[in-house]
């Protein structure tokens, strides 16, 4: 087990920046998840950690050694890939010892070693079937035995489950995080899933174009957002965002978007600092706004464009007159037909501002 620290990492192809300058901290036994949308660096900088990818500038360290200079097999990590990485002439077991080959390790004790694995990931029964006879989830179970089976210091994982169906999906996710908590094996994954991150990750880093936007626990990175990207981007139907102007008259201040002026409570205003004109965004996440009669007084009209209905709840994709889609959570009672006029109403006491 080892902590691992990104100093000033840089990673560069020709004249174009995949990583900028960024550092990192992640404890020893920490899950730490790096999460982003395609291209913003979340995997160039787990191939820096892993040594497949040579940095620009800055260093690797683990614990107080630097690793930058050291080959993938010096570093003692186990890699788990989005495809499995099975030899498919050989059967689970052959894949799974295979990581041992070169450990030292007699066979009675590689034996002993597989085995406590395999039970642990419940793949005792696929052992003597090859990749071609197994499923999806099943191979993904046998790359993951075959990584945690020589015992590293850092487990690297690069969105191991997005070629799998949702169930199955969820149905690892949890293994995986009672593994990690069991094996206490400090672990970075990366994903674009932001429920994937906020269901797994002790520590979540938001990046995009290249930059780190922010660093907590999900419910930092939920709760307080620090950037109007990291706010949309968390959050499952994700934040609306209203683009207007504050505006203060006779100690009374509002908020101007579109042809509305809505008032600021006093929840709102506290968390307003320095000048208010550079503040031309509000976000509201869905199960803050309500859906009243168009017309009503501090409401916003807008028409129904689509209805989702998820059992447990309900959400109404609301237009407004320029094209934007605002989303709002209602009970699975709530009925509302595509077309028809209603106004929505912000509770500006939980707003973000940007």
């Amino acid at each position: 087990m080892a902590s691992i620290h990104l100093k000033n990492l840089k990673k560069t192809f020709g004249q174009h920046v995949a990583v900028a300058d960024l550092t990192l901290d992640v404890a020893e036994g920490q899950f730490v998840v790096l999460l982003g949308p395609s291209g913003c660096g979340k995997t160039t900088t787990l191939n820096c950690i892993a040594g497949l990818e040579a940095p620009t500038s800055g260093r690797v360290l683990f614990d107080d050694t630097d690793v930058t200079g050291l080959p993938p097999h010096a570093r003692n990590i186990a890699m788990v890939f989005q495809s499995a990485l099975l030899y498919p002439h050989l059967n689970a077991r052959a894949n799974i010892e295979m990581s041992l080959r070169h450990s030292g390790m007699t066979a009675d004790q590689v034996k002993s070693r597989v085995a406590g694995v395999v039970s642990m990931l419940r793949v005792d029964h696929l052992l003597d079937k090859r990749p071609s006879a197994l499923s999806g989830g099943e191979r993904q179970r046998v790359a993951l035995a075959k990584a945690i089976v020589r015992e590293p210091s850092v487990f690297l994982m690069d969105e191991p489950f997005s070629a799998l169906d949702a169930a199955l999906r969820n149905s690892l996710r949890a293994e995986l995080v009672h593994l990690q908590k069991t094996l206490n094996v400090t672990t970075i994954f990366v994903t674009h899933d932001q429920v994937e991150a906020m269901t797994m990750g002790d520590v979540i880093v938001v990046m995009n174009n290249a930059n780190v936007e922010q660093v907590g626990s999900p419910d930092e990175i939920y709760n307080n957002p620090q950037t109007k990207f990291v706010a949309g981007f968390i959050g499952s139907p994700p934040m609306n965002f209203f683009e207007g102007a504050f505006k203060s008259e006779n100690d009374r201040l509002t908020f101007h978007t579109g042809d509305m002026a809505l008032s600021v409570p006093d929840a709102l205003r506290a968390k307003l600092d320095g000048s208010i004109e550079a503040l031309t965004s509000v976000g509201i996440r869905p199960q803050h706004i309500r859906i009243v009669d168009a017309g009503t007084d501090g409401g916003i009209n807008m028409e129904v464009y689509a209805v989702e209905h998820l059992g447990k709840e309900t959400v109404i994709i609301l237009q407004s007159e320029a094209g934007d889609a605002y989303r709002v959570l209602t009970d699975p009672g709530f009925k509302a037909a595509v077309g028809e006029r209603v106004a929505l109403a912000p509770d500006l006491a939980h707003a973000h501002v940007f």
